[in-house]
């Protein structure tokens, strides 16, 4: 019998919570593994995929985590609801793109198909060209785990 001043357990959420979670938000925390083996966290916008289990960040090529992630492909995404009381986390393997370099490549129109449909311009080739000038590049969490919890804060 649990005791009464113990205060609210977490409950695990089920993998479609979970993934709503993930798809519900655009910001979370990159965990990346530095070479001593300490995590090296960063906040990305992130685009979460349900159908394929991939996470997509947006990135420049002369950013640490990529160099972290092309020595160890090891990563996992971090996302907390609004109030903090529920969470999830995507852990994978992560492969890196090449960069974006020519104005709607491949890549640049991976990195076009992430911005969410308000954010769209209705000519593209200004925010293509403007990847390409950023060497911009592909993070791609292929997630093989996810798991987090909620805190029943109301039983």
């Amino acid at each position: 019998m649990p005791d009464e001043n113990s205060g609210p357990a977490p409950r695990a959420l089920s993998d479609n919570a979970l993934s709503s979670l993930l798809a519900d938000h655009q910001f979370g925390i990159l965990a990346t593994n530095k070479s001593s083996g300490h995590p090296h966290l960063t906040t990305m916008l992130y685009h979460w995929d349900p159908e394929s289990r991939i996470v997509r960040c947006s990135t420049t090529a002369d950013r640490i985590k990529v160099r972290q992630l092309r020595n160890d492909s090891r990563a996992a995404l971090h996302v907390s609801s609004e109030d903090h009381w529920s969470f999830a986390v995507a852990e994978g393997e992560a492969e890196v793109s090449e960069v974006t370099t020519e104005a709607g490549d491949a890549v640049g129109r991976e990195l076009l198909g992430m911005l969410p449909a308000a954010a769209r311009l209705a000519d593209d080739e200004p925010f293509l060209a403007q990847l390409v000038a950023e060497q911009r590049l592909v993070i791609r969490l292929k997630v093989n785990r996810l798991y987090g919890t909620i805190l029943d804060v109301n039983g």
